[in-house]
């Protein structure tokens, strides 16, 4: 046995043990799975897709986008040669907008290096913009039957109550523990089923809350709860907190209903999206004079305000009215938003208005 399971008190299980594991949860794969639509494939560019779609978002949201996004780009070459702004506002809803302008990026590789087609090798998967371990290790072991792990927070979470592992989940330089580990109990003739069927596991019967291990297919494995330990694994250091950040977006419209818009610069958070004019402003309770420009000071008060959460800020934005401004912009009317990608904070903005009483001037 590796070192690098001894030396931090993890016993791996016999041979006879492994096979007995990985015989319990594919037989309760085979009849548990979930019926999801990038399952009823082996296309590799379709489980690509679900894989980075599924990054940080919940099955049942990215559901209709993956349908959306594979009708809307059905090949690789598609996805490589989309416009910028069609793109995005496919993706549009979904957040994290880096993820799929990676995508594009690797597909643009693909069809300069691979003609067309995903590389059919660890090495070379792991080569594309945006595909690190997890998605690397998913594409291989479900498009092309490589005995690849793909290992997520889910799966991490299932180890490390199978084996007591008193390591930070967490930290990436444990990761490699989880690797090996997994490289040892991975079913050599269904790499893909046996990710998959840890995935399933993990987000339901073993959730991070809530978990049900009582009726879990593997309880018989699991040693966390032979021994009553369920409660401590699996560590994790908690997140920092989000930091706060405050803005004013102006809602400004003209007689014809168009609303005065502005698009983000091209690098960084939500780069190119289109957004009402907004100012980051103190943060104090209420709209003020300390934290107001001068030039509204005078107009109507907030709308009322929204929020979202990024992973490391969270925007607090006070939706305020205005009749005139010196704001540069483009003015889009409603009818027109489908050419615009928006963020979901804008997104926000706009539901916020339909639920107030405000009037077109």
């Amino acid at each position: 046995m590796s070192n690098i399971l001894t030396e931090h008190g993890i016993t791996l299980w016999d041979e006879e043990k492994i096979k007995r594991f990985r015989t319990t949860l594919l037989n309760w794969y085979d009849t548990h799975k979930r019926d999801l639509p990038w399952r009823r494939t082996n296309n590799p560019y379709a489980i690509w897709v679900s894989e980075i779609m599924l990054q940080q978002t919940q099955v049942i949201t990215v559901i209709p986008y993956y349908k959306k996004f594979m009708a809307t780009f059905p090949s690789i070459q598609d996805l490589a040669n989309a416009p910028e702004d069609v793109l995005l506002k496919t993706w549009e809803g979904l957040g994290y907008y880096s993820r799929v302008r990676n995508m594009q990026s690797a597909a643009q590789q693909i069809v300069a290096h691979y003609n067309g087609q995903m590389p059919n090798t660890i090495e070379h998967i792991r080569t594309l913009k945006g595909i690190g371990p997890y998605t690397a290790g998913a594409i291989a072991s479900i498009a092309f039957n490589l005995p690849e792990p793909a290992i997520d927070g889910n799966v991490m979470r299932v180890m490390a109550r199978l084996f007591e592992i008193n390591l930070d989940i967490a930290n990436p330089k444990n990761r490699k523990v989880f690797d090996y580990l997994m490289r040892q109990l991975i079913d050599p003739t269904r790499p893909g089923d046996f990710n998959q069927a840890l995935m399933d596991l993990g987000s339901d019967i073993c959730s991070a809350k809530n978990p049900k291990p009582e009726l879990s297919p593997i309880k018989e494995f699991n040693a966390a709860y032979q021994n009553g330990t369920m409660s401590i694994y699996p560590i994790k250091e908690k997140k920092k907190k989000a930091t706060d950040v405050f803005y004013t977006a102006y809602v400004i419209q003209d007689k014809n209903g168009a609303f005065l818009m502005q698009q983000r610069n091209n690098k960084g958070l939500l780069a190119n999206m289109w957004q009402f004019p907004m100012i980051e402003r103190k943060p104090v309770n209420s709209l003020s004079e300390e934290s107001t420009p001068y030039h509204i000071l005078h107009q109507q008060e907030a709308l009322g305000s929204i929020t979202h959460l990024f992973s490391h800020l969270k925007w607090h934005v006070y939706l305020v009215p205005i009749q005139d401004s010196t704001f540069e912009g483009t003015w889009i009317h409603p009818k027109d938003f489908h050419k615009y990608p928006m963020g979901a904070p804008q997104l926000k903005l706009f539901d916020l208005l339909k639920q107030t009483n405000f009037k077109k001037n």
